[in-house]
């Protein structure tokens, strides 16, 4: 049972890695400055980090031993996160994409939110 999940987690992970890489790939081709590193070519670690612009970061550390988000503005940690709150966060992220909201509209604040257009 416990080899069972492990190997699932290990594979959550490479899952993870991989939609890391290609959520880092769209919010640059949208004007953000993102990256996501991964070590070795077995994609289980990464670190995922995206400018929101006026010194505001995001960064996602994942590994076999963990996962964090952390936020920060002008070098001073808003907001850390660990495990699925973390993970949870990565959905604001990719509103950016889906409403396609470009760097110089994004709403700042430690809150997390972003803008999204209204739907008539």
């Amino acid at each position: 049972m416990f080899l069972r999940l492990a190997q699932q987690h290990r594979q959550f992970v490479r899952d993870l890695v991989m939609n890391l890489q290609a959520l880092a790939t769209v919010l640059e081709n949208q004007g953000y400055l993102a990256s996501c590193y991964t070590c070795g070519s077995e994609m289980n670690s990464a670190s995922f980090m995206v400018s929101l612009g006026e010194d505001h970061l995001i960064r996602f550390l994942v590994s076999d031993y963990g996962i964090t988000w952390t936020e920060m503005r002008d070098d001073r940690e808003l907001m850390k996160l660990e495990g699925a709150e973390a993970i949870s966060q990565l959905q604001d992220l990719a509103d950016l994409v889906k409403y396609s909201i470009p760097p110089h509209e994004f709403l700042k604040g430690r809150s997390g939110e972003f803008a999204k257009p209204v739907q008539v």
